[in-house]
């Protein structure tokens, strides 16, 4: 029984002390079972809550009759079946007007513990992390986080990975988790709070990737958690990416990741000093977004034919653009284009800024609705020669080599993401039943053996980009990254299917108990298809690792 805001409460009429909202007000049963109609107030009990929903009869999806038949009475139980908690802790709380007795005392007695804790206890400064328990992090349920969370030994975290993963959750648990929906709804991530994600120092950590802290254009950009720039590494990249997908949006994951994450890597290592000097800093503070422009509507995954053009001025100062791009709003577009002749010896990678003839138009998409995924149309846009990224003509092996890190981030999201899945299920499993026994009796086991399993071979590969150099990962990586992509979206797809049949209803509506499943679903294709589709993932995965294996004397 979803609940909305009110201005006014009817029991101040007949309880004119009770102030809405309040929960000091102490009630027996008794009381509360004499609150049964609209003429003297509908009460209902929830978890020990006492609340007045005698306004909320009429806006109530599924009719009075629902609200009215446990009027008086204690409704925890069909709440649950219905509702998250989140619906008590947010919307709820204005309709409560108290607590049974019991669980008043049991309240007035743990904050008076409470205090006394904290009267002991000495605070931690300002700026710095409290200690925590690292031992057991997150809400233990089974599969739910990486083994790691939960007391299981594991050579690549150490406490500055537990620090940034404690700062991580409570920043997604706080800024982005409650806002998905809404920010779904109004198809975009509001700029104040991209800023903020800026300002955490969030943007330059997923920048990081990989290759180090960008120490040189994060001035005064703080790190996550508080550790020591010189220490982030691959893990701490994935742990920020992993952490921030617990939202169970992908499309505010495309909106990072999917513009500014996978456009930014190219600007830092193939740019000129004065290019990067111009664009990065603003990009780091949230200041400026940037995408990478790849897809175009005639050739969707075949990088090597793409049409859109680039030729140069007649006073060889400008590259003009033409063609078209799928891309995400934003003020610089890195844009794969043909300087060239066919084929993949022919395309370069120029970083085009907003200017004139350069147009968007949002896409209504089936998934990732936040994310702001734009139509790019280009006509006679004048680029300075000055912002090409590596050689011209020579492209095609930047964006190959991009195309692995963005694949690893696909992996990392889809794999937690098929998690969010299987953490909502396990949760209403628990307390749903149907045919008179709970849900948690159905087969939840193939979740959690696809998503280890891939989350075991996310961790391997993340390794190995901390032992090697660039371009040795993208040559002997490539085609494991991409089988890799296929195993991790294929997880999400069948994750979300699952969760989906579990949640039922709940999870064919926006919005309710089933939230996240249901977005989920909808998104779970924007990450099978972009960035390399599943077919096309596992025909390269194979060919690519023959490939390196002849290179290095394989007897096939």
């Amino acid at each position: 029984m979803p609940l909305k805001a009110r201005t006014s409460s009817p029991c101040n009429s007949y309880h004119p002390q009770l102030t809405l909202g309040t929960d000091s007000q102490t009630f027996t049963l008794d009381q509360v079972a004499s609150h049964t109609s609209p003429d003297n107030g509908v009460w209902l009990v929830v978890e020990g809550g006492v609340y007045d929903v005698t306004s909320f009869l009429d806006d109530h999806p599924g009719g009075k009759k629902i609200l009215l038949g446990k009027a008086g009475k204690d409704a925890t139980e069909q709440f649950n079946q219905f509702h998250s908690r989140k619906v008590l802790d947010k919307t709820a709380k204005q309709f409560l007007i108290g607590k049974v007795g019991d669980a008043a005392e049991a309240d007035s007695t743990e904050q008076q513990q409470g205090k006394a804790e904290q009267h002991e206890a000495p605070q931690a400064a300002e700026g710095d992390e409290e200690d925590e328990d690292t031992t057991y992090f997150g809400d233990l349920v089974p599969f739910g986080d990486a083994y790691w969370y939960q007391d299981w030994k594991s050579p690549y975290y150490n406490d500055s990975h537990r620090k940034l993963r404690s700062a991580m959750r409570r920043f997604t648990d706080e800024h982005l988790t409650p806002f998905a929906h809404e920010w779904d709804q109004a198809r975009e991530i509001p700029p104040e709070t991209y800023k903020k994600i800026a300002d955490h120092g969030i943007l330059a950590a997923i920048a990081a990737g990989s290759t180090g802290w960008p120490t040189e254009y994060a001035e005064g950009i703080p790190v996550p958690g508080g550790i020591d720039p010189a220490s982030f590494d691959a893990f701490h990249n994935l742990i920020v990416i992993d952490e921030m997908s617990r939202c169970g949006s992908g499309g505010i994951m495309y909106g990072l990741l999917g513009g500014f994450g996978i456009s930014v890597g190219p600007i830092l290592h193939f740019g000129s000093d004065e290019l990067k000097q111009r664009i990065i800093p603003s990009l780091l503070r949230g200041e400026k977004r940037s995408c990478l422009a790849i897809t175009e509507p005639e050739g969707g995954s075949d990088v090597a034919n793409l049409v859109t053009t680039a030729k140069k001025s007649d006073d060889g100062q400008h590259y003009i653009v033409e063609g078209a791009k799928n891309g995400i709003w934003c003020d610089y577009f890195v844009t794969a284009v043909r300087t060239g002749g066919k084929g993949m010896g022919g395309i370069s990678l120029i970083v085009v800024e907003r200017t004139d003839g350069l147009t968007t138009r949002k896409m209504d998409c089936q998934g990732v609705l936040a994310s702001g995924t734009t139509y790019v149309t280009y006509e006679d846009v004048r680029v300075p020669v000055g912002n090409m990224l590596g050689k011209e003509n020579k492209g095609f092996q930047i964006i190959m080599a991009n195309f692995v890190g963005e694949r690893g981030g696909i992996a990392v999201q889809a794999n937690r993401f098929a998690r969010v899945c299987l953490e909502e299920s396990l949760k209403y499993a628990c307390k749903r039943k149907t045919f008179g026994q709970k849900l948690v009796d159905h087969p939840l086991a193939a979740m959690a053996q696809r998503i280890e399993a891939t989350h075991a071979w996310i961790e391997t590969v993340v390794y190995q980009s901390t032992q090697y150099d660039p371009d040795t990962i993208s040559l002997r990586l490539g085609g494991t990254m991409a089988l890799l992509k296929a195993q991790s979206t294929e997880t999400l797809e069948f994750c979300a299917r699952e969760a989906m049949q579990i949640f039922g209803g709940l999870a064919y509506t926006k919005g309710g108990q089933g939230e996240k499943v249901e977005r989920l679903y909808r998104d779970a294709k924007a990450y099978s298809i972009p960035g390399g589709s599943f077919e096309i993932m596992q025909d390269l995965g194979i060919r690519q690792s023959v490939k390196v294996a002849q290179i290095m004397g394989a007897k096939l």
